[in-house]
């Protein structure tokens, strides 16, 4: 029995190394995972290095007609290096994860001796040596690595819902430069009859030369906005191009030309709180790492108690006969117990439980300011789009009515017409607030918190306009 039980152990431990080096290399799982997680449709050929023909397809065909925010999204999932990037850095997790659960390899040991008496024959020996405790800790180690990886995973799927919500901030920004480009160029050319009407009046002698000087230099400014709004609409398009990794031809693309009607009614989801802290990645990604951080605990105390075991077998021949024998070298853990290393982890662990509740509470406080701007962001805009842009337009058309009966001048008519065009650009940047707040949302309901703040981009006012006050008829 005391032969047998040491054979025993070494069967069992190599049995368990064996068993947990069955692990697959490819990450087709893991992308799996990361897309279940992400609820986002991933190319299926990311873990090859082969080209997806058929998702290069899909994206020239989404590229070639005009895009809504969730095409743009499909495009950037499909085409965007740096979450490609991600994704296949998956395989630095899965690699890690198949090493640590091989098996060690086994020590081989050739002697050969040649004796001074010629009457004896060559002698050799030849010896086995395989270190038992490194198979039998294989299994932990290799729990550590998947703890790891699932961690990995989390920041995936998280990457994928940033990157989304990230696309359509942009494409909302670019819509919306675009039609406030429009808006301005309407206004510059109510400016630019505001300037003309002054010139015609002042050489008619009914206006004073400081009106027409006013006018001039509005219109000028005007057309400095003008440009400023045709900067803006072609620096939102080329981030929105490096979010969609389109290069080249692909980079011709065209968005659908005015944000999405505003709905009339817009309700946050109940429970918010927790419906965040249960759908939080982040949250999910930290847990994984705490896990980690356990079993590595786990491990190095292991690592630290249990003796260094080797098995070796040797085998020697005389030149006669053969000689098989069996031994062990175990090295006692009498000094070194890995007490440093053992403290290290437990501090790291203690650090990141820390970390996690900060984060939780972070994340009650993000919800609710989500929530906050989503809902003011949706009130204005409907102030704008059902009350304000109405009230400036019947206020332009009774000005009109007084301008046909000649009770006004036509600068008081111009800057009525300026007032409802500020109004319009008012309400575009509005709207876009709104959708970018909501996408913002949506996304921390997904499992990802975002900052909606960097999103929030200024955008160029429309000039100011001169006193209606005045001139005359």
């Amino acid at each position: 029995m005391a032969v047998e039980r040491p054979r025993t152990l070494a069967l069992a431990a190599l049995f368990a190394a064996l068993s947990s080096s069955c692990v697959s290399h490819s990450i087709r799982d893991d992308l799996d995972r990361v897309s279940r997680r992400s609820r986002v449709e991933l190319p299926p050929a990311l873990e090859t290095p082969e080209v997806d023909t058929e998702s290069r397809e899909t994206v020239r065909r989404i590229l070639g007609a005009p895009m809504t925010a969730e095409d743009a999204v499909r495009v950037a999932i499909s085409n965007n290096r740096s979450l490609r990037a991600t994704l296949r850095e998956l395989g630095v997790y899965r690699g890690r994860l198949v090493q640590a659960g091989l098996v060690a390899n086994p020590a081989v040991d050739f002697d050969i001796r040649h004796p001074n008496d010629p009457v004896q024959p060559v002698q050799f020996d030849l010896g086995l040596e395989w270190d038992l405790t490194h198979s039998l800790l294989a299994p932990v180690r290799a729990g550590v690595a998947r703890a790891e990886l699932d961690a990995a995973r989390h920041r995936a799927a998280s990457a994928v819902i940033d990157l989304g919500f990230r696309v359509r901030a942009a494409v909302y920004a670019t819509q919306a430069s675009q039609s406030r480009l429009t808006v301005v160029t309407r206004a510059l050319d109510t400016f630019a009859a505001g300037r003309d009407a002054a010139r015609a009046l002042t050489e008619s002698g009914n206006v004073i030369a400081l009106d027409r000087a006013t006018h001039e230099a509005a219109y000028e400014s005007a057309r400095i906005t003008v440009a400023q709004l045709e900067l803006e609409v072609l620096e939102r398009r080329e981030a929105l191009s490096r979010l969609l990794g389109a290069h080249g031809e692909e980079a011709e693309w065209s968005l659908r030309d005015e944000l999405p009607a505003l709905p009339e009614q817009y309700e946050v989801v109940p429970d918010l709180e927790r419906r965040a802290i249960t759908a939080s990645l982040a949250l999910q990604e930290q847990r994984s790492a705490l896990e980690a951080h356990a079993r590595r605990t786990g491990l190095t105390r292991a690592e630290g108690l249990i003796p260094d075991v080797s098995v070796d077998v040797h085998i020697e021949q005389d030149g006669q006969f053969w000689e098989v024998g069996g031994g062990a070298r175990v090295t006692l853990p009498l000094f070194d117990r890995r007490q440093g290393t053992l403290t290290a982890h437990e501090a790291t662990f203690d650090a990141a439980m820390e970390r996690y509740v900060g984060a939780s509470i972070d994340l009650r406080s993000r919800a609710r300011s989500a929530r906050n701007r989503v809902l003011s962001a949706h009130l204005r805009a409907r102030q704008y789009a059902t009350v304000i842009v109405p009230a400036r337009r019947r206020v332009l058309e009774q000005w009109m009515l007084q301008y046909n009966a000649m009770q006004i001048g036509v600068f008081v008519l111009l800057q009525a017409r300026r007032d409802e065009l500020d109004a319009q650009m008012r309400a575009i940047e509005t709207a876009r607030e709104f959708y970018t707040a909501k996408a913002a949302l949506e996304a921390l309901l997904a499992g990802r918190a975002v900052d909606a703040d960097a999103s929030m981009m200024t955008s160029v006012e429309l000039s100011s306009a001169p006193s209606a006050g005045h001139g005359g008829h």
